[in-house]
């Protein structure tokens, strides 16, 4: 345990935004997730599942919890299986 007070307190803060960022990520893990399933079972409400997993990867961009690039590539992914799908159908 740190002994200093400014280090006390960044450990507190580093407790709470680990604990913000997991569930952060959780739930974008979640939301691909249903997103890829529905894909996958060819499901009507593919689409609309893949446009708020877009929505909830490209806030967790902007809260600084994924970097830009690694959004992007999972943006792409998802898209790209959609378009597969939607052009096999």
């Amino acid at each position: 345990m740190a002994n200093i007070k400014s280090a006390q307190k960044a450990n507190r803060q580093m407790i709470k935004h680990r604990a913000r960022n997991r569930a952060a990520l959780a739930t974008l893990r979640t939301a691909v997730k249903h997103a890829r399933n529905a894909i996958d079972g060819k499901a009507a409400e593919a689409p609309v599942l893949v446009k708020k997993a877009v929505s909830i990867i490209d806030s967790a961009v902007t809260k600084g919890i994924l970097k830009r690039q690694t959004a992007s590539r999972y943006v792409s992914r998802l898209t790209s299986r959609v378009a597969q799908v939607v052009a096999v159908a």
